[in-house]
Protein backbone atom coordinates (compact mmCIF):
# COMPACT_ATOMS: atom_id res chain seq x y z
CA UNK A 1 0.00 0.00 0.00
CA UNK A 2 1.48 3.35 -0.99
CA UNK A 3 1.28 6.58 1.02
CA UNK A 4 -1.70 7.95 -0.94
CA UNK A 5 -3.70 4.73 -0.37
CA UNK A 6 -2.85 4.83 3.35
CA UNK A 7 -4.09 8.41 3.65
CA UNK A 8 -7.33 7.44 1.89
CA UNK A 9 -7.95 4.55 4.28
CA UNK A 10 -7.28 6.74 7.31
CA UNK A 11 -9.62 9.43 5.97
CA UNK A 12 -12.42 6.91 5.44
CA UNK A 13 -11.95 5.43 8.89
CA UNK A 14 -11.67 8.75 10.72
CA UNK A 15 -15.41 9.63 10.89
CA UNK A 16 -16.21 6.21 12.36
CA UNK A 17 -13.52 6.56 15.00
CA UNK A 18 -15.12 9.85 15.98
CA UNK A 19 -18.58 8.30 16.09
CA UNK A 20 -17.76 5.20 18.10
CA UNK A 21 -14.68 6.34 19.99
CA UNK A 22 -11.25 4.80 19.66
CA UNK A 23 -11.53 3.12 23.06
CA UNK A 24 -14.91 1.57 22.22
CA UNK A 25 -16.75 3.73 24.76
CA UNK A 26 -18.19 7.18 24.31
CA UNK A 27 -21.06 9.25 25.69
CA UNK A 28 -23.57 11.58 24.09
CA UNK A 29 -26.79 13.38 24.96
CA UNK A 30 -29.91 11.81 23.50
CA UNK A 31 -32.86 14.22 23.68
CA UNK A 32 -36.47 13.24 23.00
CA UNK A 33 -39.61 15.34 22.85
CA UNK A 34 -43.37 15.04 22.39
CA UNK A 35 -45.52 17.76 20.85
CA UNK A 36 -49.20 18.04 20.00
CA UNK A 37 -48.90 20.40 17.02
CA UNK A 38 -52.58 21.44 16.88
CA UNK A 39 -54.05 20.30 13.59
CA UNK A 40 -51.17 20.01 11.15
CA UNK A 41 -53.35 19.73 8.04
CA UNK A 42 -52.41 20.42 4.47
CA UNK A 43 -54.77 22.51 2.34
CA UNK A 44 -55.98 19.69 0.06
CA UNK A 45 -58.96 17.40 0.65
CA UNK A 46 -58.09 13.92 1.86
CA UNK A 47 -60.80 11.61 0.54
CA UNK A 48 -62.91 9.76 3.12
CA UNK A 49 -61.71 12.12 5.88
CA UNK A 50 -63.53 15.01 7.51
CA UNK A 51 -60.86 17.64 6.85
CA UNK A 52 -63.20 20.17 5.27
CA UNK A 53 -62.54 22.94 7.81
CA UNK A 54 -58.90 23.02 6.68
CA UNK A 55 -59.55 23.80 3.03
CA UNK A 56 -59.12 27.19 1.31
CA UNK A 57 -62.87 27.77 0.85
CA UNK A 58 -63.81 26.75 4.43
CA UNK A 59 -64.44 29.01 7.42
CA UNK A 60 -60.80 28.85 8.50
CA UNK A 61 -59.60 29.82 5.00
CA UNK A 62 -56.69 27.42 5.36
CA UNK A 63 -54.35 27.88 2.40
CA UNK A 64 -50.79 27.29 1.23
CA UNK A 65 -49.28 30.34 2.93
CA UNK A 66 -50.82 29.48 6.30
CA UNK A 67 -49.79 25.85 5.90
CA UNK A 68 -46.21 26.82 5.02
CA UNK A 69 -46.04 29.16 7.99
CA UNK A 70 -47.29 26.35 10.24
CA UNK A 71 -44.55 24.01 8.98
CA UNK A 72 -41.85 26.59 9.64
CA UNK A 73 -43.29 27.28 13.10
CA UNK A 74 -43.17 23.61 14.08
CA UNK A 75 -39.66 23.28 12.67
CA UNK A 76 -38.56 26.24 14.77
CA UNK A 77 -39.95 24.67 17.94
CA UNK A 78 -38.33 21.27 17.31
CA UNK A 79 -34.97 22.90 16.65
CA UNK A 80 -35.26 25.12 19.72
CA UNK A 81 -36.17 22.21 22.02
CA UNK A 82 -32.93 20.57 20.95
CA UNK A 83 -30.98 23.68 21.93
CA UNK A 84 -30.45 24.35 18.22
CA UNK A 85 -29.44 20.71 17.78
CA UNK A 86 -32.55 18.81 16.70
CA UNK A 87 -33.67 16.10 19.16
CA UNK A 88 -32.92 12.48 18.36
CA UNK A 89 -36.62 11.50 18.58
CA UNK A 90 -39.72 13.64 18.12
CA UNK A 91 -43.21 12.29 18.84
CA UNK A 92 -45.93 14.29 17.08
CA UNK A 93 -49.69 14.30 17.65
CA UNK A 94 -52.36 15.72 15.31
CA UNK A 95 -50.63 15.28 11.96
CA UNK A 96 -52.92 14.65 9.02
CA UNK A 97 -51.01 12.43 6.61
CA UNK A 98 -47.76 11.41 4.99
CA UNK A 99 -47.72 14.58 2.88
CA UNK A 100 -47.45 16.95 5.85
CA UNK A 101 -44.62 14.91 7.36
CA UNK A 102 -42.76 14.86 4.07
CA UNK A 103 -43.16 18.63 3.79
CA UNK A 104 -42.11 19.13 7.42
CA UNK A 105 -38.94 17.06 7.09
CA UNK A 106 -37.95 18.09 3.54
CA UNK A 107 -39.48 21.49 2.80
CA UNK A 108 -39.18 23.36 6.08
CA UNK A 109 -36.24 24.50 8.18
CA UNK A 110 -35.91 20.88 9.34
CA UNK A 111 -34.67 19.76 5.93
CA UNK A 112 -31.05 20.10 7.07
CA UNK A 113 -31.68 17.91 10.12
CA UNK A 114 -31.99 14.69 8.14
CA UNK A 115 -35.07 13.36 9.88
CA UNK A 116 -36.91 10.26 8.74
CA UNK A 117 -40.38 9.40 10.01
CA UNK A 118 -42.98 6.71 10.56
CA UNK A 119 -46.66 7.26 11.33
CA UNK A 120 -49.99 5.53 11.88
CA UNK A 121 -52.86 5.25 9.40
CA UNK A 122 -55.77 5.45 11.80
CA UNK A 123 -59.56 5.39 11.34
CA UNK A 124 -59.90 8.77 13.11
CA UNK A 125 -62.75 10.61 11.37
CA UNK A 126 -60.83 13.87 11.06
CA UNK A 127 -57.83 12.03 9.66
CA UNK A 128 -55.31 12.97 12.36
CA UNK A 129 -52.57 10.54 13.33
CA UNK A 130 -49.43 10.25 15.44
CA UNK A 131 -45.88 10.08 14.10
CA UNK A 132 -42.27 9.69 15.15
CA UNK A 133 -39.39 11.62 13.63
CA UNK A 134 -35.98 10.08 14.18
CA UNK A 135 -32.35 10.87 13.43
CA UNK A 136 -30.99 7.98 11.36
CA UNK A 137 -27.48 8.51 12.72
CA UNK A 138 -28.75 7.86 16.26
CA UNK A 139 -31.66 5.47 15.76
CA UNK A 140 -31.74 2.55 13.32
CA UNK A 141 -35.36 1.65 12.56
CA UNK A 142 -36.15 -2.04 13.00
CA UNK A 143 -39.95 -2.11 12.87
CA UNK A 144 -43.09 -0.09 13.37
CA UNK A 145 -46.78 -0.87 13.63
CA UNK A 146 -50.07 0.75 14.51
CA UNK A 147 -52.02 -0.72 17.42
CA UNK A 148 -55.76 -0.13 16.85
CA UNK A 149 -58.14 0.73 19.67
CA UNK A 150 -61.48 -1.14 19.77
CA UNK A 151 -64.49 1.16 19.51
CA UNK A 152 -66.66 -0.77 21.95
CA UNK A 153 -66.35 -0.97 25.71
CA UNK A 154 -69.19 -2.65 27.55
CA UNK A 155 -72.42 -1.64 25.82
CA UNK A 156 -71.09 1.70 24.56
CA UNK A 157 -69.65 2.36 21.11
CA UNK A 158 -67.31 5.31 20.55
CA UNK A 159 -66.13 7.22 17.49
CA UNK A 160 -62.93 5.89 15.83
CA UNK A 161 -59.72 7.15 17.40
CA UNK A 162 -55.98 7.23 16.74
CA UNK A 163 -53.93 4.05 16.71
CA UNK A 164 -50.98 3.72 19.07
CA UNK A 165 -47.67 3.80 17.20
CA UNK A 166 -45.10 1.22 18.31
CA UNK A 167 -41.59 1.75 16.95
CA UNK A 168 -38.52 -0.40 17.64
CA UNK A 169 -34.97 0.60 16.78
CA UNK A 170 -31.32 0.14 17.60
CA UNK A 171 -29.27 2.83 19.31
CA UNK A 172 -25.52 3.32 19.04
CA UNK A 173 -24.98 0.90 21.93
CA UNK A 174 -26.48 -1.76 19.63
CA UNK A 175 -29.40 -2.38 22.01
CA UNK A 176 -33.09 -1.91 21.28
CA UNK A 177 -35.34 0.95 22.33
CA UNK A 178 -39.12 0.46 22.07
CA UNK A 179 -41.13 3.66 21.66
CA UNK A 180 -44.88 4.11 21.93
CA UNK A 181 -46.46 7.31 20.60
CA UNK A 182 -50.02 7.89 21.78
CA UNK A 183 -52.87 10.34 21.38
CA UNK A 184 -55.65 8.97 23.53
CA UNK A 185 -59.34 9.78 22.89
CA UNK A 186 -60.31 13.39 23.53
CA UNK A 187 -62.49 14.89 26.24
CA UNK A 188 -64.70 16.74 23.77
CA UNK A 189 -67.78 14.74 24.82
CA UNK A 190 -66.98 15.34 28.49
CA UNK A 191 -64.18 14.04 30.68
CA UNK A 192 -66.34 11.57 32.58
CA UNK A 193 -68.30 10.32 29.56
CA UNK A 194 -65.17 9.74 27.48
CA UNK A 195 -63.00 8.26 30.25
CA UNK A 196 -63.93 4.60 29.55
CA UNK A 197 -62.55 5.00 26.02
CA UNK A 198 -59.24 6.36 27.31
CA UNK A 199 -59.06 3.53 29.84
CA UNK A 200 -59.58 1.04 27.03
CA UNK A 201 -56.81 2.67 24.98
CA UNK A 202 -54.51 2.77 28.02
CA UNK A 203 -55.11 -0.94 28.55
CA UNK A 204 -54.07 -1.67 24.96
CA UNK A 205 -50.92 0.37 25.58
CA UNK A 206 -50.20 -1.50 28.82
CA UNK A 207 -50.66 -4.86 27.09
CA UNK A 208 -48.26 -3.82 24.31
CA UNK A 209 -45.68 -2.59 26.83
CA UNK A 210 -45.97 -5.83 28.81
CA UNK A 211 -45.29 -7.80 25.63
CA UNK A 212 -42.00 -5.91 25.24
CA UNK A 213 -41.02 -6.95 28.76
CA UNK A 214 -41.55 -10.57 27.78
CA UNK A 215 -39.80 -10.34 24.40
CA UNK A 216 -36.66 -8.35 25.22
CA UNK A 217 -33.69 -9.54 27.22
CA UNK A 218 -33.07 -5.93 28.33
CA UNK A 219 -36.38 -4.13 27.71
CA UNK A 220 -36.15 -0.34 27.36
CA UNK A 221 -39.51 1.37 26.91
CA UNK A 222 -40.27 5.03 26.16
CA UNK A 223 -43.89 6.24 26.01
CA UNK A 224 -44.67 9.75 24.73
CA UNK A 225 -47.75 11.65 23.67
CA UNK A 226 -51.00 13.40 24.51
CA UNK A 227 -53.08 11.27 26.88
CA UNK A 228 -55.93 13.79 27.24
CA UNK A 229 -55.58 12.88 30.90
CA UNK A 230 -53.56 14.19 33.83
CA UNK A 231 -50.98 12.21 35.83
CA UNK A 232 -53.52 11.49 38.57
CA UNK A 233 -56.20 10.13 36.24
CA UNK A 234 -56.97 6.41 36.08
CA UNK A 235 -55.44 5.83 32.64
CA UNK A 236 -51.99 6.72 33.96
CA UNK A 237 -52.22 6.12 37.71
CA UNK A 238 -54.12 2.81 37.65
CA UNK A 239 -53.91 1.21 34.18
CA UNK A 240 -50.25 2.04 33.45
CA UNK A 241 -49.42 2.38 37.15
CA UNK A 242 -46.95 5.08 36.14
CA UNK A 243 -46.01 7.19 39.14
CA UNK A 244 -43.06 9.43 39.93
CA UNK A 245 -39.76 7.54 40.24
CA UNK A 246 -38.87 6.59 43.82
CA UNK A 247 -36.43 8.98 45.44
CA UNK A 248 -34.76 5.98 47.02
CA UNK A 249 -32.97 4.34 44.08
CA UNK A 250 -33.01 0.97 45.83
CA UNK A 251 -36.81 0.92 45.48
CA UNK A 252 -36.63 1.27 41.69
CA UNK A 253 -38.27 -1.62 39.83
CA UNK A 254 -36.71 -2.12 36.37
CA UNK A 255 -39.84 -3.74 34.92
CA UNK A 256 -42.43 -1.15 35.80
CA UNK A 257 -43.31 2.24 34.30
CA UNK A 258 -42.43 5.64 35.76
CA UNK A 259 -43.65 9.12 34.89
CA UNK A 260 -40.82 11.64 34.56
CA UNK A 261 -42.98 14.71 35.24
CA UNK A 262 -45.53 13.40 37.75
CA UNK A 263 -43.77 14.89 40.79
CA UNK A 264 -43.37 18.31 39.18
CA UNK A 265 -47.02 18.29 38.14
CA UNK A 266 -48.06 17.49 41.71
CA UNK A 267 -45.81 19.96 43.52
CA UNK A 268 -45.34 22.96 41.20
CA UNK A 269 -48.06 25.55 40.71
CA UNK A 270 -49.07 26.48 37.15
CA UNK A 271 -47.15 23.53 35.78
CA UNK A 272 -48.60 22.14 32.59
CA UNK A 273 -48.45 21.72 28.83
CA UNK A 274 -52.06 22.82 28.24
CA UNK A 275 -54.28 25.51 29.71
CA UNK A 276 -58.01 24.89 30.16
CA UNK A 277 -60.34 27.52 31.61
CA UNK A 278 -57.44 29.38 33.17
CA UNK A 279 -55.80 26.32 34.76
CA UNK A 280 -52.56 24.74 33.60
CA UNK A 281 -52.45 20.96 33.47
CA UNK A 282 -50.19 18.23 32.12
CA UNK A 283 -51.82 16.36 29.23
CA UNK A 284 -48.57 15.52 27.44
CA UNK A 285 -46.43 12.86 29.08
CA UNK A 286 -43.10 11.08 28.97
CA UNK A 287 -43.16 7.69 30.69
CA UNK A 288 -40.23 5.28 30.85
CA UNK A 289 -39.46 1.79 32.05
CA UNK A 290 -37.44 1.49 35.22
CA UNK A 291 -34.54 0.14 33.14
CA UNK A 292 -34.00 3.69 31.84
CA UNK A 293 -33.69 5.12 35.37
CA UNK A 294 -30.75 2.96 36.45
CA UNK A 295 -27.62 5.15 36.64
CA UNK A 296 -25.44 2.24 35.52
CA UNK A 297 -27.48 1.68 32.32
CA UNK A 298 -26.18 2.63 28.87
CA UNK A 299 -29.30 4.72 28.29
CA UNK A 300 -30.21 6.71 31.38
CA UNK A 301 -32.39 9.63 32.41
CA UNK A 302 -33.91 11.09 35.57
CA UNK A 303 -36.67 13.42 36.73
CA UNK A 304 -34.28 16.34 36.68
CA UNK A 305 -33.64 15.80 32.99
CA UNK A 306 -37.26 16.28 31.86
CA UNK A 307 -39.39 19.39 31.62
CA UNK A 308 -41.91 21.45 29.65
CA UNK A 309 -40.46 23.74 27.00
CA UNK A 310 -41.99 27.19 27.45
CA UNK A 311 -39.91 29.99 25.92
CA UNK A 312 -41.59 33.42 25.51
CA UNK A 313 -42.22 32.94 21.80
CA UNK A 314 -44.55 29.99 22.53
CA UNK A 315 -46.74 32.01 24.87
CA UNK A 316 -49.40 34.69 24.37
CA UNK A 317 -51.52 36.87 26.63
CA UNK A 318 -54.53 35.12 28.14
CA UNK A 319 -57.03 37.96 27.89
CA UNK A 320 -59.86 36.01 29.51
CA UNK A 321 -58.14 34.41 32.51
CA UNK A 322 -54.96 36.49 32.81
CA UNK A 323 -51.23 35.80 32.56
CA UNK A 324 -50.07 33.57 29.69
CA UNK A 325 -51.35 30.72 27.58
CA UNK A 326 -49.96 28.71 24.62
CA UNK A 327 -49.68 30.79 21.45
CA UNK A 328 -52.12 28.89 19.24
CA UNK A 329 -52.52 28.71 15.50
CA UNK A 330 -56.25 29.35 15.98
CA UNK A 331 -58.16 30.74 18.93
CA UNK A 332 -61.61 29.41 18.18
CA UNK A 333 -62.02 30.26 14.50
CA UNK A 334 -59.71 33.28 14.64
CA UNK A 335 -56.34 32.77 12.97
CA UNK A 336 -53.45 33.90 15.21
CA UNK A 337 -50.47 32.57 13.24
CA UNK A 338 -49.14 30.95 16.40
CA UNK A 339 -47.69 27.53 17.10
CA UNK A 340 -49.99 25.18 19.02
CA UNK A 341 -52.46 25.00 21.88
CA UNK A 342 -50.01 22.64 23.62
CA UNK A 343 -46.44 23.16 24.81
CA UNK A 344 -43.74 20.58 24.02
CA UNK A 345 -42.40 18.22 26.67
CA UNK A 346 -38.83 16.90 26.53
CA UNK A 347 -36.38 14.58 28.28
CA UNK A 348 -32.62 14.25 28.06
CA UNK A 349 -30.93 10.84 28.18
CA UNK A 350 -27.27 9.97 28.57
CA UNK A 351 -26.22 7.32 26.06
CA UNK A 352 -23.02 5.33 26.57
CA UNK A 353 -21.91 3.36 23.50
Amino acid sequence: MNIQQSITVLFLFFPFSLLYGQTGTDTLSFRVMTYNVENLFDYRHDTLKNDYEFLPDALRHWNYSKYKRKLDAIARVITAVGGWTPPALVALCEVENDSVLRDLTRRSALREAGYRYVMTDSPDERGIDVALLYQRSLFKLLSHQGIPIPRTTGKKTFYPTRDILHVSGLLLDKDTLDIFVVHLPSRSSGAKESEPYRLLAAQRLKTAADSVYHQRLRPRILIMGDFNDYPGNKSIREILAAEAPPQDKSALQPRRLYHLLARKAATQKKFGSYKYQGEWGLLDHIIVSGTLLQPSANLYTSEGEADIFRPPFLLAEDKKYGEKQPFRTFYGMKYQAGYSDHLPVWAEFRLIY
